[in-house]
């Protein structure tokens, strides 16, 4: 499956989401020079993960009335020890003064003094770019950090399909036990992609291999494999989903029109009228 490079797959849009600031306030950081984005099959403005750093701080700056001119020269420099792409852990990027500060724990960095930040990784925070010791990681602070890229998964749902995608990966990745709502919300996100189901149903698949008994996962997998068109399957699925969940109306709406497909003409009307039931 052909995939669109990620250091390269912020659009305008989803970069607003990110720093939340305005269309308006981003167009002027970016005819000020700060970024040079790249530009899309239809010509639009793509943003690397470098852009999203550079970007952030140059607002922060700008808010903190920084000349243009140190600005520049500060993000020149800042750009130069950037990553490319999005690694796991992070530093945090704040403006002090007219300086671009770099941060971990106590210690701190001027980012145009030349000293080298290679010793960290980036990673967005809720919107922000924080900047965090690249130590080995206990399992709280796992757990929180697995919560950061959940956070910042669903932001991005509506607006950055694989920016959420990435996300909710990197939570199941980190996460130090298994994590229902990533599970769930990356098969919905791959399902919704018409050409990605049976990634969905991979995921589902895993997903209920730590919940078992969960009607939810069990009706999303049954809606994938209909999306299949593998429909004794879905079938089977919904009827699992009911045995755990008899309220369960989309369920029983869902296998009535498998059973109209499949010429049962009994489970369409025992169906049919348990939904009219729960719903009525």
């Amino acid at each position: 499956m052909n995939r669109r490079n990620l250091s390269q797959d912020y659009s305008l849009r989803s970069l607003q989401s990110l720093l939340g600031v305005s269309r308006r306030v981003l167009s002027g950081l970016i005819d000020a020079g700060f970024v040079h984005p790249a530009r899309g099959r239809r010509n639009e403005l793509r943003f690397s993960f470098q852009d999203v750093v550079l970007l952030r701080t140059a607002f922060q700056l700008q808010s903190a009335k920084v000349s243009s001119r140190k600005i520049l020269k500060a993000l020149a420099k800042l750009k130069a020890e950037l990553p490319d792409e999005l690694p796991l852990s992070g530093i945090r990027i704040t403006s002090v003064g007219e300086s671009v500060a770099v941060r971990s724990g106590q210690s701190q960095w001027d980012a145009a003094s030349g000293q080298h930040l290679l010793d960290f990784e980036v990673a967005p925070i809720r919107g922000d770019v924080a900047f965090l010791d690249a130590a080995p990681r206990n399992l709280a602070s796992r757990e929180e950090q697995a919560e950061e890229w959940f956070a910042l998964a669903e932001q991005l749902t509506e607006t950055d399909a694989v920016g959420a995608e990435q996300a909710y990966r990197k939570v199941l990745e980190l996460a130090p036990s298994p994590h229902y709502d990533a599970y769930t919300n990356l098969g919905v996100l791959l399902c919704e992609a018409e050409t990605r189901c049976d990634e969905a149903l991979s995921i589902f698949d895993a997903a209920l291999e730590h919940f078992t008994d969960d009607a939810l996962l069990h009706f999303n997998r049954a809606v994938v494999l209909e999306e299949l068109k593998r429909y004794d399957a879905a079938a089977t699925a919904y009827q699992r989903c009911i045995e755990l969940d008899p309220t369960h109306a989309d369920a029983h709406f869902n296998l009535a029109r498998l059973s109209e497909i499949r010429g049962d003409k009994q489970g369409l009307v025992r169906h049919l009228s348990a939904y009219r039931r729960l719903v009525g």
